[in-house]
């Protein structure tokens, strides 16, 4: 088979853009590392326009059958890019005084290779290459403030929960390729569809559920959603707005590849994950009630998220809705999940629920794009939440999984309550206190976020032409 560089040029870009600015923060003071931050802008906007140019080709299997680059792959990667993108804006002025300022955007660079990796992945043990790049770099994201005990703590639970899952991915691996000699999906795809008999119907179960943990560690699904509370709260403000955003884009369209090689009859795995979105999003939910600190309700707010997405991926395959629904779903919570931390990161970290009474009041545009991420996580016309939601329930109903519709109806009702404990007070509350602000590159990552969230919504239209003809390669 043919190995063209083409096909891996976007990461290809991301990696030696790492490596450049690895570079310069190893020879420049440290007063210069914030060059970082333009550099892998730079890196990452080659890597868009490189991805971009896939778009137009056909879909293909490439690099001896581990590399898929089709309509899902490809949209997946440049939201990653997308999001990545805006997470550099946040971080000059989060790490200005930080010794290791220039390390960070190499960590981050490499973590969104990770990520494309994963989306990329057609063969079960590209996908574990991904998954552990992902992973480990993310538990360093998640402790970079090593002299502080909460992102120890957040980067420890991330790597003990991770550790386990990637462990069970790599069982679920071995499994498969004891039952179907191959690792790579269009051989599994052949091998279960030329098989005289069905395979034994307990390892295939056994291996496909292991499997669903391990990339469901990634996606924050139950039950490997745990460490997500704790990254959102611990980790430096920067990294809990990608770590929870990022590396679920990948594995939502990772799930959803490796999924679709089995047919229903062979294994029911439809009702395995509406079963799991169920209790993802109502968990998430439920959870998120209680919270007094935001950063943690943001956390709970982004399980639940990954609930919703899971409804596409549970009837992908039933209609040719499903994959643009996920794709756009996907790219209207990215926007809404690093607005919000955006607004966190810009007021200087601040988390606790009552630091933001009367915030409309003394910081009225950082509170209008605070507004516009909460209202869009819920889904409120005319954002991008709520464009990626209706598409998502308009799926469900046409693959004839109804009744996920209405639970999803109901925990998006739900969800209204905990979002207002944040929204009322900074409305209704007119305290005139200080609050400081971290700097032009913060704001301008804010304000970029929050256009984002408009214009997915209002230009929703124009972008879901293209998105209709998306394809998933086995």
């Amino acid at each position: 088979m043919s190995m063209p560089i083409g096909d891996v040029a976007p990461e290809i870009a991301v990696i030696l853009t790492a490596v450049i600015v690895l570079l310069a923060a190893a020879f420049t003071p440290q007063r210069l590392h914030w060059l970082g931050a333009p550099i892998a802008l730079a890196g990452l906007g080659i890597a868009a326009v490189l991805c971009a140019g896939q778009l137009a080709g056909p879909p293909r299997i490439s690099f001896s059958g581990v590399w898929a680059v089709d309509g899902a792959g490809v949209w997946a990667r440049l939201l990653i890019v997308a999001a990545t993108a805006l997470v550099v804006v946040l971080t000059p002025g989060w790490f200005m005084t930080d010794r290791r300022h220039g390390e960070y955007y190499a960590m981050l660079l490499l973590s969104t290779v990770g990520a494309m990796f994963i989306a990329g992945a057609a063969d079960l043990l590209q996908l574990v290459m991904g998954v552990l790049l992902s992973s480990v770099t993310g538990y360093t994201l998640a402790a970079y403030h090593r002299d502080w005990a909460l992102s120890v703590e957040a980067g420890m639970k991330y790597f003990l929960i991770g550790a386990l899952a990637n462990a069970l991915l790599v069982l679920a691996v071995t499994l498969l390729f004891g039952l179907y000699g191959a690792t790579g999906y269009g051989e599994i795809a052949a091998a279960i569809g030329s098989a005289p008999a069905p395979a034994p119907q307990g390892i295939a179960l056994a291996g496909l559920a292991l499997a669903v943990v391990g990339i469901g560690f990634k996606l924050a699904a139950v039950p490997a959603h745990t460490w997500m509370a704790d990254v959102a709260e611990g980790a430096p403000a920067p990294s809990a707005a990608f770590l929870t955003v990022v590396p679920k884009i990948g594995a939502a369209i990772a799930l959803a590849r490796l999924l679709t090689l089995f047919p229903p009859e062979v294994i029911a795995w439809r009702p395995l994950i509406a079963t799991l979105s169920v209790a993802t999003m109502t968990l998430g939910n439920l959870a998120a009630l209680w919270q007094s600190d935001l950063r943690r309700l943001l956390g709970w707010s982004s399980v639940s998220q990954s609930g919703y997405a899971l409804m596409a991926i549970a009837v992908v395959g039933l209609t040719e809705q499903a994959l643009p629904a996920l794709v756009f779903f996907l790219a209207g919570y990215a926007a809404a999940n690093v607005a919000a931390f955006a607004a966190v990161t810009h007021l200087r970290g601040r988390t606790n629920i009552d630091d933001y009474r009367g915030l409309a009041t003394v910081r009225p545009g950082i509170a209008a794009a605070l507004t516009l991420a909460l209202l869009s996580l819920v889904g409120i016309p005319p954002l991008a939440g709520f464009v990626g939601k209706l598409l998502l329930f308009w799926a469900t109903i046409d693959a004839g999984y109804a009744w996920l519709a209405a639970v999803a109806a109901a925990n998006t009702v739900a969800s209204l309550f905990y979002y207002l404990r944040v929204l009322g007070p900074m409305y209704f509350h007119t305290e005139t206190h200080t609050v400081p602000s971290l700097g032009r590159w913060a704001l301008g990552g804010t304000i970029a976020a929050g256009a984002a969230i408009i214009g997915l919504g209002v230009g929703a239209q124009a972008l879901l032409a293209p998105l209709a003809s998306t394809s998933l390669l086995p």
